[in-house]
């Protein structure tokens, strides 16, 4: 099983890179953050824009995978974001994991003026995104004519430096819509719930795949596991039902701290 490391970007700068130094070192699979403007636990918490301090953790991070886990479809237009992808994607060497979903933070929308349409809109969004990005990834030029988004001719150039495309994520656990993209698009699937609630999930992704004939081994699962280091014990017992995790198949764990871990909690949660 892959184990990563994930730390909101809602800290000192310095904290957050010595998490990066210090996972990179450790051996975890793959670095991550969010994408979101406002801290989820505290509103007012400084957060520094995801996409930018991703960018900066490709030349921080050596040896790890780096990616935004995952980035709301309604904060940036696909073409626009397809470009930043390609261009993290060469600062990294070619280390970037692809996470994008259908956005759910409410407030920071209506703070921002961003248009919040309803669920099955922002995954019908999501499904169309995709299709542009990858498009844009591999095609010398990309026209494409959908409900949300519209490109005549458009160009990606540079691209990536991994063929065909960095891996896509897809994060969301919605059974009829989300997986249905998920089973169409993505090479790996993040979801969440207790370790029964994840195989059930789990069960439905590979019902679409079969109806979309796409073979289920194709795409990796994997679930986010929230970790308070500051909470006396919870650590312990979040990091216990891991192999749970594994025995219902279950190919990566991406531990989400939500304070910067210490070192030695680190050194407790690397792969083995």
């Amino acid at each position: 099983m892959l184990i990563s490391a994930k730390l909101a970007p809602c800290f000192a700068y310095t904290e957050i890179e010595r998490f990066w130094r210090d996972a990179d070192e450790l051996g975890f699979h793959s670095i991550w953050n969010y994408d979101h403007f406002y801290g989820l636990t505290d509103p007012a918490m400084d957060t520094l824009e995801g996409w930018t301090t991703l960018a900066a953790m490709g030349t921080v991070v050596k040896r790890a995978r780096i990616g935004c886990m995952v980035t709301g479809v309604t904060y940036r237009n696909p073409a626009l974001l397809a470009n930043m992808a390609v261009t993290v994607d060469h600062i990294s060497g070619g280390r970037l994991n692809f996470g994008l979903g259908a956005a759910w933070h409410e407030p920071e929308h209506a703070a921002y003026g961003i248009p919040y349409p309803p669920p099955g809109v922002r995954i019908d969004m999501l499904g169309e995104a995709l299709q542009v990005i990858k498009g844009l990834w591999t095609n010398e030029t990309t026209s494409f004519s959908g409900e949300h988004f519209r490109l005549t001719d458009a160009m990606c150039n540079p691209k990536p430096v991994q063929r065909p495309h960095p891996p896509v994520t897809v994060g969301g656990n919605g059974e009829r819509k989300t997986l249905r993209v998920v089973a169409e698009h993505a090479d790996e699937w993040n979801g969440m719930g207790d370790p029964d609630e994840w195989a059930r999930l789990n069960r439905v992704l590979d019902d679409h795949c079969a109806a979309v004939g796409r073979d289920p081994s194709a795409i990796r699962r994997s679930v986010q596991l929230f970790i308070h280091p500051a909470v006396e014990g919870q650590p312990e017992e979040v990091i216990g039902r891991i192999p749970a995790y594994e025995e219902r198949g279950c190919d990566h764990v991406v531990l989400s701290f939500y304070q910067p871990p210490s070192r030695e909690l680190l050194e407790r949660v690397a792969p083995r």
